[in-house]
C-alpha cells in the first residue's frame, strides 16, 4: 500500500489521508481502544475484586488503602512497560512492538480472571500494567510518522477521543454483567473475575492486522541509513541525554505528562469509591429497601461513569480544536479547568443526579489533557528518538501516579482518616481535594514549554 499522500496539504485533514493512511489510525486507536477498555475494566472491578479477596466491606477503609495500593502496582508496571517498550520501539520499530504489547496485556488482564488472593490479583495487573505502559509512545509514533504534517494533530486528537469508546465500552460490560449477576447467570459477587475476561480479547486483533501493519516511512529511512540507536536498550536514553535540547524537552514534557497523570489516576481514579460510599448513604437515608441497595449503586456508578466518559470525548474534541490556536494556550486552559472542576467534585457531589453532570465536567477537564499529551509529545523530538521520548514522558507519569496513589491513601488512612467517624466518605474527599494541588505543576512549567503549533516533526539532531 502506498503511503503518499497526492492532496494537497490546505486541504481539511481527513482529506489528506489515504485509505493507507486510515488503516493506520484505526490499528492504532483500536489498540489504544483496548487499552484503554483494560484500565476502566480495573477501575470498575477493583473493589469487587477486593471485596471478595480481603472479605472486607466495601466502605472499609483497609479495602480502600489497598485499593490504591493495587491501582499503584498497575501503575508502577505501566511505567517500566512504557519505558521499556518505547526504547524498544526505536530500535526495532512501532508496528512490531505495539504488537508485543497487545499480546502481552491481553494475556494478564485474562489471568486476573483466575485470580484467588490480593496478592496474585496484584501481581496479574502489575504485568498487565507492562503491556499497557508500552501501547501509547507506540500508537502515537507510529501515527506522526505515518500520517501527512496537516493531519497530525487531528489525527492525534482522534486517536484519544476514539479511547472514550474503550472506557464507554467498559462502563456498557460493567452494566450488563451487573444484570446478569442479578439474574443469576453467573454467581454474585463473580462479575468482576468475567469483566477481566472480556479484557483479553484484544490478542485476536493481531490475527486480523499483523500481516498489513508496516512501519512508518521515516524510520524504515533512518534504518535503511543505519542511523537508528545501537547497542543496549538505553541507548535511545543516552542519544537523548546527550543533547540539551532534546533533555529540555524531555524535562518540559515528562512534567506536564505527569500532572495529567497524577490527577487521572491518583485523584479522578477514586470518584468510583467516594461513589460507593455517598451512593449508599443517599439509598440507605432515602429508605431504600436494603436489599435493593446493592443493584441501585451500581446502577448509579455506571450511569455517572457514563456521563464521564462522554464529557471525556467532548473535552478531548475541545482541546483538540483549541490546540489549533496553540498547544501551551489549550494546556493552561485543561489545567485550570481540571484544578477547579476536581476539586469542587469532590468537595459536593453527594447523590446520583449530581453525579451525572458534576462526572461529566470533570471528565471533559481532566481527560482534555490527554488529547494535548498525545498531538504535543510526538511533536518534541525526532524520529529516531520519538517512541522512546514519547513513551518516557507519559509513563515516568506512571511512577509519580504509582507514588501520588500510595501519598494519597496516607492522606485518606492516616491523615484524614479520624474523619470516618463523622462520615465514611469524608477520608476520601479530604484527601482528593488535597491532591488538586498537583495541577498547579502543570501550570507553572507552562511559560517554559516549547511552541509547536505549525512546526514540522524535528528530525535535525
Amino acid at each position: 500500500m502506498s503511503t503518499a499522500s497526492p492532496i494537497s496539504p490546505n486541504a481539511p485533514w481527513y482529506k489528506q489521508l489515504t485509505g493507507y493512511h486510515w488503516f493506520v489510525l484505526l490499528v492504532a486507536s483500536a489498540a489504544w481502544f483496548f487499552d484503554c477498555l483494560d484500565q476502566r475494566l480495573f477501575s470498575l472491578a477493583r473493589v469487587p475484586a477486593l471485596v471478595e479477596l480481603m472479605k472486607l466491606k466495601a466502605g472499609d477503609p483497609a479495602l480502600q488503602a489497598y485499593g490504591k495500593v493495587v491501582t499503584a502496582c498497575f501503575l508502577i508496571g505501566w511505567g517500566i512497560g512504557g519505558m521499556i517498550f518505547g526504547s524498544l520501539g526505536d530500535k526495532y520499530g512501532r508496528a512490531r512492538m505495539l504488537t508485543l504489547t497487545i499480546l502481552i496485556y491481553s494475556a494478564f488482564t485474562g489471568l486476573s480472571f483466575f485470580s484467588q488472593t490480593k496478592i496474585d490479583f496484584t501481581i496479574f495487573r502489575f504485568l498487565t500494567g507492562v503491556g499497557v505502559g508500552g501501547v501509547f509512545g507506540l500508537a502515537v509514533a507510529l501515527i506522526a510518522e505515518t500520517v501527512p504534517d496537516g493531519a497530525r494533530a487531528q489525527s492525534l486528537g482522534m486517536l484519544q477521543i476514539l479511547s472514550t469508546i474503550g472506557n464507554l465500552t467498559a462502563g456498557f460490560a460493567k452494566i450488563g454483567i451487573d444484570d446478569l449477576e442479578a439474574s443469576h447467570t453467573i454467581a454474585a459477587g463473580s462479575g468482576w473475575r468475567w469483566m477481566f475476561l472480556i479484557g483479553a480479547f484484544p490478542a485476536l486483533m493481531i490475527v486480523f492486522t499483523r500481516g498489513y501493519l508496516k512501519e512508518p516511512p521515516r524510520w524504515q529511512r533512518l534504518k535503511e541509513q543505519d542511523l537508528l540507536p545501537k547497542g543496549s536498550i538505553f541507548a535511545p536514553y543516552t542519544r537523548l541525554l546527550s543533547s540539551p535540547r532534546w533533555t529540555k524537552n524531555l524535562i518540559i514534557g515528562s512534567i506536564i505528562a505527569s500532572t495529567g497523570v497524577i490527577g487521572l489516576w491518583a485523584i479522578g481514579e477514586y470518584a468510583v469509591d467516594l461513589q460507593k460510599v455517598v451512593f449508599r448513604q443517599f439509598y440507605e437515608k432515602a429508605g431504600m429497601a436494603t436489599g435493593l441497595v446493592a443493584a441501585a449503586v451500581n446502577l448509579a456508578i455506571a450511569k455517572a461513569y457514563l456521563w464521564n466518559m462522554v464529557g471525556a470525548a467532548v473535552g478531548m474534541s475541545l482541546f483538540t480544536y483549541v490546540a489549533r490556536a496553540g498547544r501551551r494556550f489549550a494546556f493552561f486552559l485543561g489545567f485550570c479547568s481540571a484544578l477547579i472542576i476536581t476539586f469542587l467534585v469532590y468537595w459536593k457531589m453527594g447523590d446520583p443526579e449530581s453525579a451525572k453532570w458534576m462526572m461529566f465536567l470533570m471528565g471533559a477537564a481532566q481527560l482534555s489533557l490527554f488529547a494535548g499529551f498525545a498531538i504535543y509529545l510526538p511533536e518534541l523530538f525526532p524520529s529516531e528518538l520519538r517512541s522512546t521520548g514519547t513513551s518516557f514522558c507519559y509513563n515516568l507519569g506512571r511512577f509519580a501516579a504509582a507514588g501520588g496513589s500510595f501519598f494519597s491513601a496516607k492522606l485518606t488512612a492516616d491523615v484524614y482518616g479520624g474523619y470516618a467517624a463523622q462520615g465514611a466518605d469524608l477520608p476520601l474527599r479530604y484527601a482528593a481535594m488535597t491532591m488538586c494541588a498537583i495541577f498547579l505543576m502543570g501550570i507553572i512549567v507552562l511559560p517554559f514549554a516549547p511552541e509547536t503549533k505549525g512546526q514540522p516533526l524535528p528530525e535535525d539532531i
